[in-house]
């Protein structure tokens, strides 16, 4: 139960039922960064109407009672009952916060976005210290995490008890964050009054993959010795089995010129447009492969080589069909113990552990000929029978010599946190105050198995692709039988052409936060406090990968032993996706049966022919950028006023303090001078950063926030979407091709620094209401991007003569070769600016059981002007929006609530935003298109302890949908979907 007086909330009371795990969602604006130092104080007693509210509308009103009394900007999520809110996990639930958009995998929701700001720039505190976690994901997801960003599918939203979303700084408050500060608190013993327990239990359903998963929580808590000791342990478990399926390209590349693959084989007598590709050697009709048919010099075989060999004419360059099969199976616990040995001293001691084992099977059917050049029998091998361009790309088109192959890959992913944290707060006098805090987190991310696998057949005719009827969703047409093992080949013996592959890359991550901090609080006054404060961090993160030496060789089948052997038949495809006309069968690898035919796992030379499965790391030249290690140790300490005064009889409180950071970096890693050549970098540099935030009570329902404030946002480490190190100073060369690229890491990038600005009205109107209104400006004065340009190899050599020698470049590879350089600067950023609106109310003024409904609705506006590099020289620029910002997000909740039955309804919309700038492959653009997502949850209390829940996730079955392009065209690179997931379950309270 919870109480309020009429017109300003009273403290949530301990001992709730409503305190227990699980989040349920309070949305609100302007919310704080720094603790106020006095409640409000109660109306006069004849004044006081008492409202009892409980369940998900209790728990709304605890987070506004946390806004409302802050100084800074803050969004609060509060506990309502154990897996009470229709979410998979905490990313789930942080993004029912104003100006919070999440991103996907797998159909869950991964990482954050706070106010167009990705989890590069967002800071995420663990009962009070820095902590990273990381996951695997899709390689269109960016792969497995090697950065900053926090994984929040790690964890099961039922082990925490309150999220706060700092969006202010304080000089109190960690450091880091250009975005905002998200603090995640797990339940301790002392939030209650003695023994509480609660469970849950569901069954959940995907009507995807048709598979039934459970799904369980449990949280035991008591106090001792007249409540000076107290003892707490919660578990969430679940598994989730699911499919994603649908169509993707691995981006779209122009037909010719620089970036392409060559051009497309010419008709007899015809003379090739193109004098150039990516390999250095232009599509002659040297190029057409010898022994293939070519087209004849026919006018409408000219016709269509002509339509489709344009230099600004963009093709798919793998296109495919495949089914990712995801297992899932997480475990969280929380412990924590609390001692109370007199009043005004606690101390408090709190573990999380959280453990995150996955599988993920992807089998795509594809067409590999569009991505390869000259050297590796690919696109200038190509006929062109037909073609049809539409605004650029090639949409339509029918051709000969095409490779296909049927390509499966296996992974086993593993994440393991653990998190040990001791707090001790002691009031040494009424006046002062001290607290001392230590703690550890480790994320230790393994990906033991990565194993591709695959079938090829070499020069189909007849294969053709159509986007016109879906640009979304081809109908792909393979020119064969593609369920049949006779249409498929392994490896023959004595062949030069690549028949199959099979490639073996585990790797993995493992990242340390270790925090010391202590806070001393002086009660000056009794409206001024001064509080001082220093923490010294230290953060490592290490990152491993190995790999075969040559991927492209494998063993012959032995005697007897025919693709069908080792092949199996994947069936039951496109369900509610896909158009008419796409195989909904084809035959797969089975990398068991390989994996036992040829011992690919045991790390050795087995002494066959093709049969060398010896994994090595720096060694092998594209595992090398896998192999890093990045430490730094961070030194703050802080002085801070807080105050709580009247100014022309309106109550002022707030904050004014000033930060200063010192950030020493040491970066290793391995360059391609001498096979691995270890190199490191050091680098250090130092902030200060000054705050103020302040909150008028301009009425008793109405405060007034401004906040300002100089913050900063240390260098990512490395970058998904290209694989290239930011600050490891690593090179990395490709110089085999079919596609040549390099990196040049960069050690010295200096920190992401802003300016920030916020301003906000808050209209408490009516008992659990609010209507307000937030206006934010972030000037980035500092950025960090990555540029990609087009450069030949003898002008990487002049650039770094040593790990870019001639010698490196020999064979396929030239001088003039072409290759795609990649690397990171600091630039001057831009300007970031936005508002949020958020608007939340109980129907209580309605007439009979509609009395029972309200509403939760929020709205955010975000703008930026970036000024992104095109080229290494930086002399012309792309403005574009910052990259993982959504102009637009909102988010609602409609729910209805009784004594016996809930019922919410909530969608949560994210509008289309850019991943890469500028893209790969010529491509101007990398994006991700809008999403709407509807969730729906219900519960029936059978008893006062026993309810029966319903939830229904995802209920439109969103797809995930990527592109790239430029303003004009914007060509689909992935497009999945997963499903709709059901969970029917029961809670127990006591």
């Amino acid at each position: 139960m919870y109480q309020f007086t009429k017109g300003r909330p009273c403290a949530l009371r301990h001992g709730l039922t409503a305190g227990v795990s699980g989040l349920a969602i309070a949305l609100t604006v302007g919310v704080a960064a720094a603790s106020a130092q006095t409640t409000p104080q109660d109306a006069p007693a004849d004044q006081v109407d008492e409202i009892v509210v409980t369940g998900f509308r209790g728990s709304l009103n605890a987070a506004l009672n946390i806004k409302r009394n802050e100084a800074g900007v803050v969004d609060a999520i509060v506990a309502e009952d154990i897996a009470d809110f229709p979410d998979l996990n905490l990313a789930e639930s942080v993004q029912r916060i104003p100006g919070v958009s999440i991103d996907r995998d797998a159909g869950e929701g991964r990482s954050i976005t706070v106010r167009g700001l990705s989890s590069d720039f967002t800071r995420t505190r663990i009962n009070g210290m820095e902590a990273q976690a990381t996951t695997g994901g899709t390689d269109s997801s960016g792969g497995a995490n090697r950065g900053r960003g926090f994984d929040f599918n790690v964890f099961a939203s039922e082990l925490f008890s309150s999220i706060k979303v700092r969006k202010t700084a304080a000089a109190e408050t960690e450091e880091g964050s250009l975005g905002a500060t998200v603090d995640l608190q797990t339940t301790r013993p002392f939030d209650y009054d003695g023994f509480t327990m609660a469970a849950s239990v569901q069954g959940g359903y995907n009507d995807l993959s048709e598979n039934y998963d459970p799904r369980a929580a449990f949280l035991l808590s008591n106090t001792f010795a007249d409540g000076t000791f107290g003892a707490l342990v919660s578990v969430a478990y679940s598994q989730r089995n699911t499919f994603e399926e649908g169509f993707s390209s691995v981006r779209w590349a122009p037909a010719f010129g620089s970036g392409s693959s060559g051009g497309f084989c010419s008709p007899l007598g015809v003379t090739p447009q193109n004098s150039g590709n990516s390999g250095g050697t232009g599509a002659s009709a040297a190029n057409c492969a010898t022994g293939l048919p070519r087209a004849a010099n026919t006018p409408s075989n000219v016709a269509a080589y002509n339509t489709a060999n344009q230099n600004n004419v963009f093709l798919p360059r793998l296109p495919r069909y495949g089914r990712l099969t995801h297992e899932q199976e997480r475990l969280g616990v929380t412990g924590s113990l609390q001692a109370r040995p007199r009043e005004g001293t606690t101390f408090s001691f709190d573990m999380l552990y959280s453990k995150l084992d996955a599988t993920r099977q992807e089998d795509f059917l594809e067409s590999l000929s569009f991505s390869r050049n000259a050297a590796a029998g690919g696109q200038t091998q190509i006929v062109v029978r037909d073609a049809v361009v539409e605004n650029n790309a090639l949409v339509y088109g029918v051709f000969d010599n095409v490779d296909v192959r049927s390509e499966q890959r296996f992974d086993e992913l593993s994440t393991e946190f653990t998190q040990l944290s001791f707090t001790a707060e002691h009031e040494f006098t009424d006046k002062v105050r001290g607290r001392f805090f230590a703690g550890r987190a480790e994320s230790v991310f393994e990906n033991p198995a990565q194993t591709t696998v695959t079938l090829d057949r070499q020069n189909s005719a007849g294969y053709s692709w159509d986007f016109r009827g879906n640009p979304d969703a081809p109908v792909i047409d393979y020119g064969f039988d593609v369920t049949d093992p006779a249409s498929w080949s392994w490896r023959e013996v004595g062949s030069s052409t690549p028949r199959s592959e099979i490639r073996i890359r585990p790797n993995g991550v493992t990242t340390v936060f270790e925090t010391f901090s202590g806070d001393l609080t002086y009660d000056l006054s009794d409206w001024l406090t001064i509080k001082a404060g220093a923490n010294y961090k230290t953060f490592a993160s290490k990152s491993y990968e190995f790999r075969r030496t040559d991927e492209t060789v494998v063993p012959a089948l032995p005697a007897g032993t025919t693709v069908a052997d080792i092949s199996t038949l994947l069936t039951g495809y496109g369900q509610g996706l896909t158009p008419a006309g796409v195989d909904t069968s084809w035959l797969i690898p089975d990398l068991d049966a390989v994996a036992a035919l040829f011992n690919i796992y045991c790390n050795c030379d087995t002494g066959v022919p093709g049969g060398d499965f010896r994994l090595g790391s720096i060694t092998v030249g594209n595992a090398r950028g896998g192999n890093r290690n990045v430490e730094e140790e961070d030194l703050a300490y802080y002085v801070q006023a807080d105050f709580n005064t009247d100014v022309f009889g309106m109550p002022l409180r707030g904050n004014l303090g000033v930060r200063q950071v010192n950030t020493k970096l040491l970066a290793e890693g391995f360059s391609s001078i001498g096979g691995g050549s270890p190199v490191s970098g050091t680098n250090e540099y130092d902030d200060t950063l000054p705050s103020l935030n302040l909150a008028l009570e301009a009425t008793d329902d109405i405060v007034v926030r401004f906040g300002a404030a100089k913050v900063m946002a240390r260098p990512q480490i490395n970058n998904g979407l290209s694989g290239a190190n930011y600050l490891v100073p690593t090179t990395s060369l490709n110089a085999t091709g079919p596609n040549f690229s390099a990196t040049i890491g960069n050690v010295n990038l200096e920190p992401f620094r802003a300016k920030t600005y916020d301003f906000g009205v808050e209209w408490y109107f009516a008992p659990e209401s609010l209507l307000s209104f937030a206006w934010f400006y972030k000037d980035i004065d500092t950025y960090i991007q990555i540029i990609r340009q087009a450069l030949p190899y003898s002008e990487l050599t002049a650039q770094n003569p040593s790990a870019f020698a001639p010698g490196f470049c020999t064979g396929v590879c030239s001088p003039s070769t072409e290759f795609q350089l990649t690397s990171a600067i600091n630039t001057d950023g831009g300007p970031l600016k936005g508002f949020e609106i958020s608007y939340q109310q109980p129907f209580s003024f309605l007439p009979g059981p509609l009395d029972n409904l309200g509403i939760i609705l929020n709205y955010t506006h975000v703008e930026s002007e970036i000024d992104y590099c095109d080229g290494v020289a930086c002399t012309t620029f792309i403005t574009e929006d910052l990259a993982a910002l959504s102009p637009t997000a909102y988010n609602g909740t409609l729910y209805y609530e009784d004594e016996r039955f809930s019922a919410r309804v909530s969608a949560s919309y994210r509008e289309a935003y850019l991943q890469n700038i500028p893209g790969r492959n010529g491509n101007a653009l990398e994006g991700k298109q809008e999403t709407l997502n509807w969730d729906v949850s219900a519960s029936y209390n059978l008893t006062d302890q026993i309810s029966l829940t319903f939830e229904g996730l995802n209920l439109t079955d969103e797809e995930n949908h990527q592109y790239v392009g430029d303003d004009s065209r914007q060509s689909t690179s992935v497009y999945h979907h997963t499903g709709r997931q059901f969970y029917v379950g029961a809670r127990y309270r006591y």
